[in-house]
């Protein structure tokens, strides 16, 4: 079975065509800068085995445009998809698993894109234009939130009026599922440990995005994000927890203008609210001198690094003494400094870290934990494509 899996960012649509059961590459590929004219053109960047990577300068106006040129590429190869699978964020409170894409469902899924606006209206996007250039194929929508489920009703419940939390279906979804899932699920393998008793905190620290989660017994118990993806921790341009007072004085300042409150949480705080300059937290790591940008990266630096660590002991709390506390996605894969700032000082935990393996450019994943460490700590390369056309098969042949 081809599955052909869908990854929509707001200006971009990353695709793979992949054969399951042995998960095998068929093709795959990104259009990255979708919609107006920016500095640099649309293009399609291809990825083959063993080639480096092609470009192809292609204008894109938006998201049925670029699956207009992943298939144009699939009909080059020869290889067409049995189903579609497509990541969406959060499809609100009816459509909480993974689910076939019918009328009811898309409904579902267009009146609750405001839970996720960066990414579900380009993904609603690519699912109408998959309906028009493949009529028939069968759609599924992988929840982000889905793996959340097991949540416990404690855990995932706002102290807010139950009338206000029923009528406004205000409760906590979690984000990140989809990856959180991949690495647990590997990290227990690699650990030779039964999926259904491994312990694990999960740290996902994206460029962008990012959120810890707690698991027990192979399930999320808890999730930095809440009923946005905007709570938890600083990220890089939103601000993660806030005092809900000071949103209230946002508002009132913006004379009611959710829009405008909305937009200065979601694109204009975190990391690049904190540096003034970047919205990258590597280049507040990177940051040298003695200038009064160079004090307010290492500033930034800090809070960042602050609010991950205060979390990450918060859920080995929950947890109990976990397997192993997992680092993943482009920070926690990449910048040994994060892994080994959160890490230092944990000995009470259980969680030491061995320098040099963190330090190494050894391949992922890689136990970065000191041998006599009670609580081994990984970084796995995260791969939410596979995730996502795992659940797609499992869904198909369940069908």
């Amino acid at each position: 079975m081809n599955v052909l899996v869908f990854n929509c960012g707001s200006s971009s649509l990353k695709y793979r065509l992949i054969a399951m059961p042995g998960e095998t590459q068929l093709s795959g590929g990104e259009a990255q800068r979708i919609g107006p004219p920016t500095a640099k053109p649309s293009c399609l960047v291809l990825h083959r085995d063993g080639q480096p990577p092609e470009s192809r300068v292609i204008p894109m106006r938006d998201h049925a445009e670029a699956l207009q040129q992943v298939v144009t590429v699939l009909q080059e190869t020869g290889a067409m998809p049995d189903v579609i699978g497509h990541r969406f964020v959060n499809g609100g409170p009816n459509v909480t698993d993974h689910s076939f894409v019918d009328d009811a469902v898309l409904a579902e899924l267009i009146a609750h894109q405001d839970l996720a606006p960066i990414h579900n209206p380009p993904a609603i996007a690519t699912i109408q234009a998959c309906r028009t250039m493949f009529p028939g194929l069968p759609q599924v929508v992988i929840s982000d939130t889905a793996y959340h489920r097991t949540i416990p009703l404690h855990a995932r419940t706002y102290a807010l009026p139950e009338v206000v939390r029923q009528k406004m279906g205000i409760r906590k979804y979690g984000y990140h599922g989809i990856s959180h899932q991949y690495v647990v699920t590997e990290t227990s393998r690699l650990m030779n440990v039964p999926l259904d008793r491994f312990r694990a905190v999960s740290c996902h620290l994206g460029s962008g995005g990012a959120s810890l989660c707690a698991v027990v017994n192979g399930q999320s118990i808890d999730n930095t994000m809440g009923y946005s993806p905007l709570q938890g921790l600083i990220m890089s341009t939103r601000c993660g927890d806030l005092d809900p007072g000071f949103t209230l004085r946002l508002l009132a300042h913006a004379v009611g203008d959710r829009g405008a409150v909305e937009g200065r949480l979601n694109k204009k705080s975190g990391v690049l609210g904190l540096s003034g300059r970047s919205a990258d937290i590597r280049d507040a790591l990177d940051s040298t001198g003695d200038d009064s940008q160079n004090g307010r990266d290492r500033m930034t630096a800090q809070v960042y690094l602050w609010r991950l660590k205060k979390y990450l002991g918060a859920y080995m709390a929950l947890v109990g003494r976990p397997h192993a506390v997992i680092f993943t996605d482009t920070i926690g894969e990449t910048v040994p400094r994060v892994r080994e700032t959160v890490c230092s000082a944990m000995d009470a935990f259980g969680v030491i870290l061995d320098p040099r393996r963190n330090a190494s450019n050894d391949p992922l994943p890689l136990d970065v934990a000191a041998p006599d460490s009670p609580v081994r700590v990984w970084a796995v390369a995260t791969n939410e494509e596979i995730s996502i056309a795992r659940s797609v098969y499992e869904v198909a042949c369940e069908s």
